[in-house]
C-alpha cells in the first residue's frame, strides 16, 4: 500500500522557512544536506507517522538549471515565480517495478527511475529512486528508498505530531488510474495519512497530535 513519504515545500531560504514553520507549529526541524548533482539543499521536519516535510531550495542555479529531474524543474519554476510553499509530495512504495509495468501497459509516459543521493550531516550516504508519471499535471512522484529510509539518527528529533491530511487539486479519476487505488467520496486513505481531493485549493496539509 502506498504511503506518504514527504511533502516538498519550495523555499528560497529553506532553513529560514523551516524555522518559521517550526515556531508557529511547535515542532523540531533539522538540517538535511545537499544534492550535489542537482544544486539543491534542504531542511527537514520528521513526524510520528513515518513521513516528513522537506523545505527545498537551490544553492547552485547552474546545476539546478542543467538537471533533468522533474522535481528540480518544478522547484525552479515555482521559485522563479516567487511561489514559495508546498508544491509537491512523494508517495512511498516498496515495489516500484510494479508501477513501471503498470505505466508501460497503460502507455502512461514517465521519467525514471531516477537515482537520488545525498550525504547526511553525519557523513552517511542516503540513496533512493524516483519515478515520475508524466500526464498533463504535476502528479506525486513515487519513491523507493535504498540502503535505509530517510529518518534521523536521533529519534528525539521525530516530532510527536502526525501529518494527518493532504488536500490536493489533482483530478480524482486520473489519480485513481495512475496509482491503482480505490477512492471513495473524494478521499484516499494512504497507509499513514488521508489524501483529500479539493477543487479550489492549492496543495495544503495539516498536522496534529
Amino acid at each position: 500500500m502506498l504511503a506518504l513519504d514527504h511533502i516538498i515545500v519550495a523555499a528560497k531560504e529553506p532553513k529560514t522557512a523551516a524555522l518559521a514553520f517550526a515556531s508557529k507549529n511547535h515542532i523540531k526541524t533539522i538540517e538535511g544536506g545537499k544534492h550535489e548533482k542537482w544544486g539543491t539543499y534542504n531542511h527537514l521536519a520528521y513526524f510520528a507517522n513515518n513521513c516528513y516535510i522537506e523545505w527545498l531550495g537551490i544553492f547552485n542555479q547552474r546545476l539546478a538549471n542543467q538537471s533533468e529531474n522533474p522535481l528540480i524543474q518544478q522547484l525552479i519554476l515555482a521559485l522563479d515565480n516567487s511561489e514559495e510553499g508546498p508544491i509537491q509530495f512523494a508517495l512511498r512504495t516498496e515495489n516500484m517495478t510494479s508501477f513501471i509495468k503498470h505505466f508501460d501497459t497503460a502507455m502512461t509516459p514517465y521519467i525514471g527511475p531516477t537515482d537520488g543521493h545525498r550525504k547526511k550531516p553525519n557523513g552517511m550516504d542516503l540513496t533512493w529512486q524516483m519515478l515520475f508519471p508524466q500526464p498533463k499535471k504535476y502528479f506525486p512522484f513515487l519513491i523507493q528508498w535504498g540502503n535505509s529510509m530517510n529518518v534521523p539518527d536521533d529519534k528525539q528529533l521525530i516530532n510527536k505530531q502526525n501529518i494527518t491530511n493532504i488536500a490536493t487539486t489533482l483530478p480524482v479519476n486520473e489519480f485513481k488510474a495512475l496509482y491503482q487505488h480505490r477512492i471513495q467520496a473524494n478521499h484516499f486513505q494512504l497507509a499513514n495519512t488521508n489524501l483529500q481531493f479539493e477543487e479550489e485549493k492549492k496543495l495544503m496539509f495539516s498536522i496534529s497530535e
